[in-house]
């Protein structure tokens, strides 16, 4: 008797821990919270435990804030076209408290916490295409990883804000219009769907000099609207603006020379692009830009998770 009451103990002290790690977010109230800024507030500051937060189907117009000691949280969505996280701040626009909101401040989500993951879920910045600078997912921790996401919106749609940050996007769905992947982090986008809105850029990387990679896109997809003929690759937003993309198809809406300058400046003589083995019609290298490069077959062995993230694996 004295046995089974002590197991049956263990037993419920471990059915609420194991509560306590997951929060469910409705907008009808059948869950824990009713918004997932509620949510992300209760999780205890200096958090060292795995917590899950689970978002069922609706449209979450909120402004929200991952604080940078809030580590260990992952978000998972009831379905990625239904599980919509969105804003509509923009350059230009003047907040509540009389504030101007710029690239930095437009952010439908940031996210300043490490060990950072998501699923199933679209983050939105529905500004409009119009609006300039709008931000829809802000990441700036380390470790970030996103499954089968949608990130979504216009221009600046993707901020990758750290230079010490290892993100790693994979089946993912990224569209926008100018410079709508950017940031100084280390990515690795495996399987993602890129599109194009605007004869624009896709990329504005700021890889720090030191950083041997920057951007990788390996088996990724770029399309654009029909109407797109000269979008390119991406230009350097900094010097040394490292950007690769490796067995990707490459769509007609990409201009012949590939890449572009950053407003005729001088950035283009550092820059570190480069490409391998794409295909598509946007894929022909003969009039690339004399400034980016083809790696070789012995180069491109470089390019691996374990040695672009080191002690990370985003897959274990």
């Amino acid at each position: 008797m004295k046995r089974s009451f002590i197991c049956c103990c263990i037993l419920i002290i471990t059915i609420n821990v194991f509560a306590q790690k997951k929060i469910i977010v409705a907008k009808d109230g059948s869950g824990n919270y009713k918004t997932v800024q509620q949510a992300l507030d209760a999780i205890t500051l200096n958090n060292k435990k795995p917590i899950t937060i689970f978002i069922k189907n609706g449209i979450y117009k909120e402004k929200l804030h991952l604080d940078s000691t809030k580590n260990f949280i992952t978000l998972i969505g009831e379905d990625k076209f239904n599980t919509i996280l969105t804003y509509d701040d923009h350059t230009g626009k003047v907040s509540a408290r009389g504030d101007t909101i710029n690239t930095r401040t437009s952010a439908s989500f940031v996210v300043k916490a490490n060990n950072f993951a998501a699923e199933n879920i679209t983050f939105q910045n529905d500004a409009g295409f119009s609006a300039g600078q709008a931000v829809g997912l802000e990441s700036d921790g380390d470790k970030a990883s996103f499954y089968n996401c949608r990130i979504v919106g216009n221009q600046d749609i993707l901020f990758t804000n750290n230079d010490n940050s290892r993100q790693y996007y994979k089946d993912c769905y990224i569209e926008g219009t100018t410079d709508f992947i950017f940031g100084s982090s280390t990515v690795w986008f495996e399987r993602c769907h890129i599109h194009s809105k605007k004869n624009s850029h896709v990329t504005a990387a700021s890889t720090p000099q030191q950083h041997q990679f920057g951007y990788v896109f390996s088996d990724c997809i770029l399309t654009g609207d029909t109407t797109l003929h000269s979008v390119s690759l991406g230009r350097p937003w900094r010097q040394y603006a490292n950007v690769a993309y490796i067995h990707c198809y490459i769509g007609p809406h990409i201009k012949p020379e590939g890449w572009s300058n950053w407003n005729n400046t001088d950035n283009y003589k550092t820059t570190r692009y480069s490409e391998y083995k794409n295909y598509g019609p946007g894929a022909n290298i003969s009039s690339r830009v004399s400034w980016s490069h083809q790696l070789t077959d012995e180069e491109v062995k470089k390019y691996t998770i374990k040695n672009i993230f080191g002690d990370w694996d985003p897959n274990k």
